[in-house]
């Protein structure tokens, strides 16, 4: 028999836990904002590899792929929008870490060890995503406080 398992509401009293929060959202935020950016200073090598991958509208994918990492990124830095800027950038996260780094289809074994860390780079961002998405109709500290939800 399993035993019962009871949840309690997010309780971020505890010594320093709000300043450890916001700490953890700049530095997964921040660096994927910066990673958003990086899509639009070198939108034209990242369009290249998208079409490589086979990604339809490459460069489009890349602009609007740059847009939801900076928006999403800011979001869950800020505290503003947090379900929908979590839950997009998880979604983000997961597909490209699927379609862009496809490391079981690489014959040279150092694309396939570079495809293989960016493919686990994707899934472990994509659980920090969800990780704050659980938590994202609660009050976070030190946030905007705004959002759908």
């Amino acid at each position: 028999m399993l035993a019962e398992i009871t949840t309690l509401p997010l309780q971020l009293d505890t010594p320093f836990a709000g300043e450890l929060f916001l700490l953890g959202r700049l530095l997964f935020g921040g660096v994927l904002a910066f990673m958003g950016l990086n899509h639009f200073m070198n939108v034209d090598d990242m369009a290249g590899y998208a079409g490589f991958k086979g990604l339809p509208a490459p460069r489009f994918s890349t602009v609007a792929s740059g847009a939801l990492l900076v928006l999403g990124g800011l979001g869950v830095v800020l505290g503003a929008f947090p379900v929908l800027s979590a839950g997009a950038l998880a979604v983000f996260l997961v597909v490209s870490a699927v379609t862009m780094h496809d490391f079981w289809t690489a014959d040279d074994p150092e694309e396939q060890q570079s495809e293989m860390t960016s493919f686990l780079k994707n899934l472990y961002g994509a659980g920090a995503a969800l990780a704050l998405l659980a938590v994202g109709g609660t009050a976070w500290p030190y946030a905007l406080g705004i959002g759908l939800f």
